[in-house]
């Protein structure tokens, strides 16, 4: 069960996602459900999380893991971050499982905010 403004997920970013999945299946027996090419999620290995295509774009891509925080309410997450100097670098998308946006903290550092509430 999501919690009010706790971590929730992580995500990776990953070059090659049949190599990574190749790679922890084997060395930690983890098991996958992909969500198109890009895209793959772990469950019941400690923290809930995935994998996702990287590219040299992205503010994650050399490595870092993304933090995906839980919100019932995206609209007044969203205004508190911006109200407290935080920066939208990705507006409100849907995804499977609900609706979710990036944005980065003072420092320049990206997470996420996801709600199964709706948009």
């Amino acid at each position: 069960m999501s919690v009010e403004g706790k971590i929730s997920y992580v995500e990776f970013p990953s070059k090659n996602i049949a190599t990574t999945k190749k790679f922890f299946s084997e060395v930690f027996s983890w098991s996958f459900t992909d969500y198109g090419k890009e895209y793959t999620v772990f469950s019941a290995e400690g923290l809930n999380g995935g994998f996702y295509q990287a590219d040299l774009s992205s503010t994650t891509a050399s490595g870092g893991a993304l933090i995906v925080l839980y919100s019932s309410q995206l609209k007044e997450t969203q205004a508190k971050i911006e109200g407290a100097n935080g920066r939208i670098v990705k507006p409100v998308f849907a995804f499977p499982g609900g609706h979710r946006f990036h944005f980065c903290d003072p420092n320049g550092n990206e997470y996420a905010v996801w709600s199964d509430k709706g948009a």
